[in-house]
C-alpha cells in the first residue's frame, strides 16, 4: 500500500481518537467498542463545522430464542452449542450470544443442567487486556447485586477470568433494563419463559442487535412467523439452528443492525459491502468520453469494479 494508507496509533486514553475525529482531513470514521465510546464519537463527528459520517458498532447481546421443538431431541447438544458460542474467544466477540430465552417444556431441565455443568467446570479464560478483565468482573458484580441466580466456574485472577451463567424469569428481565446491557466476556443470561404472548412482548421491547438466533424445527418456524417478523426489525442477521459467533467475509454477510448495535443499520462492517461506508456516488452527466475518468470510458471492459479517487464504481451500471 502507498505510504499513509494504513497507520496504527496507540493511546491509553481518548485524546488521539478525539483529535482524529475532529481533524479536517478526516472525512469518515468507523468505530467498534462500547456504547458510551461510540456515542461520544458520533457527537464529535456531528459537531464539526462540516459534519462527517461516523459508523459505530457499539452494543449487542445477540439473543437466542430456543423454541419448543429444539428441546424434543437431544437438548444437551443445543446447550453445548450455546456454551461454545458464548465462551468462544473468552466471550470477546461482538456477536457473542449474551441472552437466551428457554421455554419451560420437556427437555428444558436437561438443557439447563448441561449448560450449568459446562459453565461450572470450565477452565479460566484470558482476556485481551487487564482493563477488559476488570470491566468484566465489575459487570458481573452488578448482576450479582441484583440477586440474579448464577452458576460460575472458579474465579481467576485478572487478566484471566471465569465463565458465568445467569438465570432469571422473563418478567424480571423485562422490568430490569440492566439485564439487557452487554457484558463483554464469557457469560450469558438464561431467561425462562412459559407464556408465548409474554415472549413476543419481550422480543418487541428489545433494542437493536447484530444478530438473533432461532433454535427449533421447521414446524417451529411456521408457528412463529410473528416472532420472526419482530426479529427482522430488530437485527441485521437472523440465524436458524446455528450460532452467531461465526462471521464469514462474503458478499452476503450483514454485520450491522439497528441502534445501538450500530449507528446506521443500512451498512455492514464486515464483508465486501463494507467498503460502501467510505465511498460516495458521483455522476458525470453529458460529459464527453475524453473528459470522463478513465474507469468510466467506453474503451474499458464492462463490469469492471474500480476505486477512483475514493469512489467505488461499476462501469456497466454507471454508463447505463
Amino acid at each position: 500500500m502507498d505510504a499513509g494508507v494504513f497507520s496504527m496509533l496507540y493511546d491509553k486514553g481518548f485524546a488521539i481518537g478525539q483529535a482524529l475525529v475532529r481533524h479536517p482531513l478526516i472525512r469518515s470514521v468507523a468505530f467498534t467498542g462500547s456504547k458510551r465510546g461510540g456515542r461520544a464519537l458520533m457527537e464529535l463527528a456531528a459537531a464539526r463545522e462540516c459534519p462527517i459520517p461516523c459508523f459505530t458498532e457499539m452494543s449487542s447481546i445477540n439473543p437466542v430464542f430456543v423454541l419448543r421443538g429444539a428441546l424434543a431431541n437431544d437438548p444437551q447438544s443445543k446447550a453445548r452449542g450455546l456454551y461454545g458460542s458464548f465462551t468462544l474467544g473468552a466471550g470477546q466477540f461482538c456477536t457473542k450470544p449474551g441472552l437466551a430465552f428457554l421455554p419451560e417444556t420437556d427437555g428444558a431441565a436437561a438443557f439447563r443442567e448441561e449448560l450449568q455443568l459446562l459453565t461450572s467446570t470450565s477452565d479460566g479464560f484470558t482476556m485481551l487486556t487487564t482493563g477488559i478483565a476488570e470491566a468484566y468482573n465489575q459487570n458481573l458484580a452488578e448482576r450479582h447485586a441484583l440477586g440474579v441466580d448464577s452458576t460460575a466456574a472458579t474465579s481467576a485472577v485478572s487478566p484471566q477470568t471465569h465463565a458465568v451463567l445467569f438465570q432469571t424469569d422473563i418478567a424480571t428481565f423485562r422490568h430490569n433494563t440492566l439485564l439487557q446491557e452487554e457484558i463483554f466476556g464469557p457469560s450469558t443470561l438464561l431467561v425462562n419463559w412459559n407464556d408465548r404472548k409474554e415472549l413476543l412482548a419481550t422480543a418487541e421491547s428489545l433494542e437493536g442487535h447484530l444478530t438473533a438466533t432461532i433454535l427449533g424445527t421447521d414446524a417451529d418456524l411456521a408457528n412463529n412467523e410473528d416472532l420472526i417478523a419482530i426479529l427482522e426489525r430488530k437485527v441485521g442477521r437472523l440465524l436458524f439452528n446455528g450460532y452467531p459467533t461465526g462471521v464469514e467475509v462474503s458478499h452476503a454477510i450483514v454485520h450491522g443492525g439497528p441502534y445501538p448495535a450500530t449507528s446506521d443499520s443500512r451498512f455492514t462492517s464486515v464483508g465486501t459491502q463494507a467498503i460502501l461506508r467510505f465511498v460516495r456516488p458521483r455522476c458525470y452527466q453529458n460529459f464527453p468520453q475524453t473528459a470522463l475518468p478513465e474507469a468510466l470510458r467506453d474503451e474499458n471492459p464492462l463490469g469492471i469494479l474500480r476505486l477512483v479517487d475514493g469512489v467505488l464504481t461499476r462501469d456497466s451500471i454507471i454508463r447505463r
